[in-house]
């Protein structure tokens, strides 16, 4: 369907301005001439213009008195000043008044319509621009939001409204991918620090030998290595929030150093005489039982008491089945725009379908399922097909052989993720494997010496 633009002309020439719009209307837009801008500003107002061509000097007021009016009203049409004078001045106040354009004196046809266009086209671009900017900010808006209306959910954001504003410290604890980044964040933006840095770390990804270094930071020279001075991690959270992700997994020299610091907010670098105060709040999480870590000595006791001055439990996405209609709605949203897909349609069989689900990997298990259903969907509905992975891998509810009514044991998500490489790893690439993962392509191929899994090679055609 070929748009039609609007265009107001004001040119106070009459017979000019009836040959410039008999030009424009021949180019299939809608033309309006007035000759004064007492005349233009009421059209502007009621009526949805998509450029104004104006002259420098009209009866009464000029084209930069309609340029300042139209500045003041706001209206975001763009303007193309006409005019036989040649002043740079005038240019130049023109176009900090907001004109795109300014054209001189006689111009032929061609370069007239060719000035209309690129002034539409250019505006078009930057109305589609603040679009994306404000989508992509409403996704960034979304990706931190807790999805949900379930009686557990609505219960965990009540919560977090009356722990954020405190400097508490805070304990999360729940399944994997259950969403407890997500919790952290959330506290962090409902606390009066939500202006300063919040720093993530996952305790389990740093190597024993790096620990101490990545948390509190060094001084250049202090081991083989430090090429320069780095701050460490608590450092660069001043004034904001530290999340220790899988603070179990913390070695038991960092567990005492960590310890320290909660008590008296005192950082040494590595190699550095001085300390150095550091004003954070430090929330934690982890996926195990930390009263049983304790018990079996893998955590201090001290250390977790210090943590667990407030402690949160994130439910698993089994237990807020009726939230799944809401997630699935969220992640198409998301991965329409991040894949450039128009998936506007679900299957009402859909969501019972996905009810009947474990969902072992919760919240992250479902969100890399619907961008895997989403990657690979061939039209713009998704159905009980697109999950077809998922069938047999623990749904609640399943019929067996007698008829009688059976409930899996939740799959393991490594046992999970192998069933997704083994099922698919012929029809997909590695870059589609991994995504349907949530992994990178070097963890997949990892995971696939671990597994013994590895694609055919072709067969050489003798």
């Amino acid at each position: 369907m070929q748009i039609v633009h609007k265009i107001l002309v004001v040119e106070h020439d009459v017979e000019f301005g009836e040959s410039v719009t008999k030009l424009l209307e021949k180019e299939g837009m809608t033309v309006a001439h007035v000759r004064k801008v007492s005349e233009a500003m009421p059209r502007l107002l009621s009526e949805d213009f998509d450029l104004v061509l104006s002259d420098l000097k009209l009866s009464g007021q000029t084209g930069l008195d309609l340029l300042r009016k139209i500045r003041a009203s706001g209206l975001e049409c763009p303007r193309v000043i006409m005019t036989h004078y040649t002043s740079i001045k005038c240019a130049v106040q023109a176009l900090r008044l907001g004109a795109v354009d300014y054209l001189l004196k006689p111009f032929s046809d061609k370069y007239l319509i060719y000035a209309v266009t690129r002034a539409i086209n250019e505006q078009s671009i930057q109305k589609e621009n603040r679009q994306l900017k404000q989508d992509l900010q409403n996704v960034r808006h979304n990706s931190t939001e807790i999805i949900g209306e379930s009686q557990s959910i609505l219960e965990l954001k009540s919560l977090l409204d009356r722990v954020g504003p405190s400097e508490a410290t805070v304990l999360i604890q729940g399944e994997s991918g259950t969403g407890k980044e997500l919790v952290a964040m959330g506290i962090h933006e409902a606390s009066q620090r939500y202006d300063g840095n919040f720093v993530p770390v996952n305790c389990g990804a740093i190597p024993a030998e790096l620990m101490e270094s990545e948390f509190f930071g060094h001084v250049k020279g202090a081991f083989t290595g430090a090429v320069s001075s780095k701050n460490g991690l608590i450092r660069e959270a001043h004034g904001g929030t530290l999340f220790l992700d899988e603070i179990s997994e913390l070695a038991p020299m960092l567990q005492v150093k960590l310890l320290r610091f909660i008590q008296d907010r005192n950082v040494r670098p590595i190699g550095n005489s001085q300390s150095f105060h550091v004003d954070v709040r430090i929330i934690a999480a982890s996926n195990r039982d930390l009263q049983k870590e304790v018990a079996a000595g893998r955590m201090r006791e001290d250390l977790y008491y210090r943590l667990n001055v407030i402690q949160i439990l994130v439910p698993p996405l089994r237990q807020r089945l009726d939230d799944i209609e809401l997630l699935l709605n969220c992640f198409i949203k998301r991965y329409n725009l991040k894949l450039g897909r128009r998936i506007c349609k679900v299957n009402d069989r859909l969501f019972e379908f996905l009810k009947e689900y474990d969902w072992p990997g919760n919240v992250r298990e479902l969100e890399n399922s619907v961008e895997r259903a989403i990657i690979l969907a061939k039209g713009e509905e998704l159905d009980i097909d697109d999950f077809k992975h998922i069938k047999g891998n623990g749904a609640n509810g399943a019929i067996n052989s007698q008829g009688s009514e059976t409930r899996h044991e939740p799959m393991p998500v490594e046992e999970y993720m192998k069933s997704i490489v083994q099922e698919y790893q012929h029809e997909c690439s590695e870059m589609e494997l991994a995504k349907m993962l949530g992994i990178g392509r070097k963890a997949l191929w990892m995971r696939r010496n671990r597994w013994g899994l590895h694609r055919d090679k072709p067969k050489k055609v003798s």
